[in-house]
């Protein structure tokens, strides 16, 4: 096109939107669009070198009407948009282009504040006037089309242009905010503005707004918007300025710790965080989330939090958060003012979920912030909240459990009030008694809470574990008294044998508070072992009535098991420790040893028999079943074994571990050659493990799977709550607390399978490292695995692969010593390899599979998902063998090959 049609084309579109468009209220929003885009892309081709007077021509449109003077703010905003936002042209045009806008920027942002100046005084001039409602709409429009035009430029402008004239921009949007037509998109503008980054000193001139006019007006319109009640687009300007407070206090944070620029504490910044107190005791469940960060970081700087406006507001802020913990505002409920708000900002109560639980991590270390500069304050609140939660009644409410009567759910009143308060507990105490000196006072406040605490009973499941979790907080106070831990101790195992009263299936929240009461004498003996030392006799007796009862699961009895190894850590005597193991895991390596379990691991008939699983054919669903013993004894074993090989060790001064015995020699280097006391039990018991997996590999031959049939198969099959994870849709606590551990003997079996296997994986991949050459010197160890744990491979699914090469591989691997790669790793990575290759290789080959399943794409997308992990698995494993094998001998394994 030759210049002098250009000039009749920019003529034509100029003269149209200067006579050619209808009034502002009646001309279509796209016709509008179009234009505007027209004249952005002329500007690109023609603007500077070929249109120079292009800004004095949009100028002078703009005084033909409003229409025109909206078209002109949509093309400078089209023309940001293109040229810094999505940089939609050649880089040298672009430069060019972006270049003279910045030359011009001064009288660019002139122009357009005068627009937005101009079109809302003569607004404010008119609203009132009914006779005047077309013009004011008009003049609406165009204040809101120069806010979004301002805000495409804010972004990225020098900040010199939206501080000039001692902050006019900011000083106008600050006194727009109380128009309701305009105060989303001011806020959108003040938020850009006050968000921006650069240089410390350029920045200094934003915190104006802590100045007293500012802070009114923001405050003003805040509450304003509430008081007005839940109106969605009130509700997105509430958002907007909580998010303009929260900036703000990130640009004082900012600018007060740097050396660089000489920053005073505002004389309003108690106005702020009152402002800031306001967002936090909404109803909304994002507002409160989005001044956490804020709180934080206020609670954590070195000059701010020694300010007495910010210690003054600490206990209300306490407060308030002892309420924010309160787990309220379901979309799919009404039984809070929280929950109108949810609905418009969640999908659903799963949704809602997932979000509170960030939000209570989040507030929890903002909770502890705050501890750590008002301990007292803290201290008080969370005792006076405990103390009136062990004084109140159960209240159950509308939705009671179904596992009896009278119990609470977790949507019980009661229950969520325990739940929050023993966060809000555990949040204040761990801060407040973390480290010494203690405060006296807090001391002893403290040891009667607890006091209180272990004399508290309590016949609900969902509660006692709330308990649990206050004594194991509370449990450093017991090395302020004499007499306690006997106590502790008996109310732990007292948990550990909790009993619903009713012989139905187990609930998942009896099995969860049990599994919590384990997890603390285990906690308790690995980070406290000096207390529980004076009171083994009691441990012990205690855990002999667990070993006892039938009612209990392998998990609890494993669990005290583990305890016990934990404590004879502290015997530091080699002779000791090992003669204390051999005890304690004697009846296990008796089950193990004796002819009933040899013959049912020798191969997988046997196995099959032993387990009960030939049942599952009949599709007979009996109350009692007579091998649940046999899993149990197994499960227990495994377990047993595992637990004295992780948690056994030696003493870590190389002092005392040379006077206890735990040294046998010295390497060439000279460092020492540790044994470990676990060894002798461990390495009995190795043979029987490895035929354990044989049997186990060998459940998936062809002929086996044949014979059993398709139960069996589903038997063998992944857990529902792992396919989940796999596909990133974890289930919701929320559906399954209530309901029975195992709904049938199959799933039961299920559930079995995957614990052992992944058991007998775990074990094999500890071995190493726990007892190092008393393992890897085993005669004949390359054979005897791949005898093992390495045959038919073939047949077994992507899962099991996945969990070998995590569990068993990769730690016999990393914890091999140099002196085994050539006699037992190459023999066993150079197959083990190989197979993967070609598995793996062909599987992402073949582009379509035969799925006899129902749920055909659930089912591949769960293979695909399958075979990306694994291959990821081998790949990375692949990698780290290289490195060990360069770093042990690069001459001979350089990196090149």
């Amino acid at each position: 096109m030759v210049a002098e049609e250009k000039g009749i084309l920019k003529d034509s579109v100029m003269g149209l939107m200067a006579r050619g468009i209808r009034p502002i209220l009646e001309e279509e929003g796209h016709i509008k669009d179009v234009l505007a885009r027209i004249v952005v892309e002329m500007i690109k081709r023609e603007w500077p070198q070929h249109w120079p007077n292009m800004l004095t021509e949009l100028e002078g449109l703009t005084k033909n009407g409003e229409v025109q003077t909206e078209l002109v703010m949509f093309i400078l905003l089209r023309l940001a948009e293109d040229v810094v936002t999505f940089q939609a042209l050649p880089a040298q045009r672009r430069r060019d282009i972006q270049g003279t806008m910045t030359q011009n920027m001064e009288k660019l942002f002139t122009f357009m504040l005068g627009i937005l100046g101009d079109s809302v005084h003569r607004y404010q001039q008119l609203k009132n006037d009914p006779a005047q409602k077309d013009k004011c709409q008009g003049l609406c429009r165009v204040a809101l089309a120069a806010l979004n035009t301002l805000a495409g430029y804010i972004d990225w402008v020098s900040i010199n242009h939206i501080t000039a004239d001692d902050c006019k921009l900011l000083q106008m949007l600050c006194l727009l905010l109380e128009e309701e037509e305009l105060q989303v998109e001011t806020a959108e503008c003040l938020l850009i503005a006050v968000s921006r980054k650069g240089k410390l000193e350029d920045r200094v001139p934003l915190l104006t707004l802590f100045g007293d006019n500012p802070m009114q007006c923001i405050m003003a319109a805040a509450q304003k918007a509430h008081s007005e009640g839940l109106q969605e687009k009130r509700y997105v300007f509430l958002k907007r300025l909580c998010q303009v407070l929260c900036a703000l206090g990130g640009q004082l944070c900012t600018l007060t710790a740097s050396p660089d620029v000489q920053v005073t504490i505002p004389v309003t910044f108690g106005k702020y965080l009152s402002s800031l107190r306001e967002f936090t005791v909404h109803p909304s469940q994002f507002l409160r989330s989005s001044t956490l960060v804020t709180w934080g970081s206020l609670f954590r700087h070195d000059i701010l939090s020694k300010d007495a406006a910010l210690k003054a507001i600490i206990p209300e802020f306490l407060r308030i958060s002892m309420r924010n913990t309160l787990k309220n505002g379901f979309p799919s409920k009404n039984d809070s003012p929280s929950c109108e708000y949810s609905r418009l900002d969640y999908d659903d109560d799963e949704d809602f979920i997932s979000c509170f639980n960030c939000f209570k991590a989040l507030i929890g270390d903002v909770i502890r912030a705050a501890c750590r500069l008002d301990p007292f304050s803290g201290f008080h609140l969370a005792d006076e909240w405990l103390q009136f939660q062990l004084s109140a009644p159960v209240d159950p409410g509308m939705n009671c459990s179904n596992a009896g009567d009278g119990l609470c759910s977790l949507l019980s009143p009661s229950f969520l009030e325990w739940e929050a308060m023993s966060f809000f507990c555990e949040c204040v105490f761990r801060q407040v008694l973390r480290s010494p000196p203690k405060e006296e006072q807090l001391v002893s406040q403290g040891v009667k809470l607890l006091e209180r605490v272990l004399i508290y009973e309590t016949r609900d499941p969902l509660i006692l574990s709330c308990v649990l979790s206050l004594l194991s907080v509370l449990l450093p106070l017991v090395r302020y008294t004499n007499n306690f831990m006997p106590a502790v101790l008996t109310k732990l195992f007292s948990a550990l044998t909790f009993e619903l009263g009713n012989k139905g299936p187990w609930r998942r929240s009896l099995k969860n508070v049990r599994r919590h009461a384990s997890s603390s004498i285990i906690k308790i003996c690995r980070d406290s072992p000096d207390l529980v030392v004076p009171h083994l006799d009691l441990l012990c007796t205690q855990a002999m009535l667990v070993g006892e009862n039938e009612r209990l699961s392998h998990f609890e009895k494993s669990g005290v098991l583990e305890a016990q190894v934990l404590i004879s850590n502290q015997f530091k005597d080699y002779e000791l420790q090992r003669g204390f193991l051999v005890q304690l895991v004697g009846p296990a390596v008796s089950v193990w040893m004796s002819e009933e379990v040899q013959r049912a691991i020798s191969g997988p008939n046997e196995l099959i028999s032993y387990l009960g699983i030939e049942t599952l054919r009949s599709g007979k669903e009996k109350d009692e079943d007579p091998y649940r013993k046999n899993r149990s004894k197994l499960l227990l074993c495994l377990s047993a074994m595992e637990s004295v090989l992780k948690r056994t060790c030696r003493p870590s001064d190389p002092a005392e571990a040379e006077a206890g015995g735990f040294v046998v020699g010295y390497s060439s280097s000279g460092a020492p050659i540790y044994r470990n006391s676990c060894s002798e039990v461990v390495l009995k018991l190795l043979d029987s493990l490895l035929s354990l997996v044989r049997a186990f590999n060998s459940l998936y031959l062809p002929e086996i799977i044949h014979k059993m049939g398709d139960v069996y198969v589903s038997c063998l099959d992944m857990l529902e709550s792992e396919k989940k994870n796999i596909l990133g849709r974890p289930q919701t606590l929320q559906d399954v607390y209530d309901s029975p551990v195992y709904k049938s003997t199959e799933e039961r079996m299920q559930g079995f399978f995957c614990t052992c296997y992944d058991t007998c994986w775990q074990i094999l991949g500890a071995l190493g490292s726990s007892l190092q050459q008393d393992y890897y010197s085993l005669p004949g160890l390359a054979i005897r695995l791949v005898n093992s744990a390495f045959c038919n491979l073939n047949n077994m699914p992507d899962f099991r692969l996945r969990a070998m090469m995590r569990h068993f591989v990769r730690p016999m691997i990393l914890s091999c010593p140099p002196e085994k790669y050539d006699s037992l790793l190459i023999p066993i990575l150079g197959p083990l390899f190989t197979f993967l290759y070609q598995r793996l290789s062909q599987k992402w080959l073949t582009s379509e599979e035969d799925y006899s399943d129902l749920n055909t794409e659930s089912t591949e997308i769960m293979e695909v998902e399958l075979v990306r992990l694994l291959t990821r698995e081998m790949v990375d494993l692949i990698g780290e063998c290289a490195a060990l094998l360069y770093t042990a001998s690069p001459a001979v394994y350089p990196m090149s090959s």
